[in-house]
């Protein structure tokens, strides 16, 4: 797997959602100790924790509270994982597609109505390249 700047290093994310990301990520940082890496906007943000991170993101317009929750997987290559989920006739939410930020990804629900993210880092992109501001990168 290569490095990309603009994901943290973890391979298994949990992406929690907030109606503040900004709040929430000062309250994680200053009662838990996480660190903010990456702040995306006023809508998204990386923490880390040691070798672990978690996303938090801005709940959608129309998201019931039950949206609150999704999590965001590292694989080594994502075209192949797509494809066994596939034939194994996984619910597929979004198909594969490749993002500025140097990521390609597809998202599945699970049968309890979790999402799952599976992500393959395909280029090491600078954050503030696609609108990201550093933070504090490891």
């Amino acid at each position: 797997m290569i490095a990309n700047r603009s994901v943290p290093v973890a391979t298994v994310i949990p992406v929690l959602v907030y109606e503040d990301v900004g709040r929430a990520s000062d309250w994680l940082c200053e009662v838990f100790g996480f660190r903010e890496r990456l702040r995306i906007g006023s809508h998204r943000a990386q923490l880390v924790f040691g070798d672990g991170a978690v996303i938090l993101t801005q709940r959608p317009i129309g998201a019931g509270l039950h949206a609150c929750h999704e999590v965001h997987v590292r694989v080594a290559n994502v075209d192949s994982h797509y494809e066994r989920a596939r034939q194994h006739g996984a619910h597929i939410l979004h198909t594969l597609e490749s993002y500025p930020f140097g990521e390609r990804q597809y998202t599945v629900e699970d049968p309890g109505g979790h999402q799952w993210t599976f992500s393959q880092s395909i280029s090491d992109v600078a954050p503030e390249e696609w609108g990201g501001t550093a933070v504090n990168l490891e």
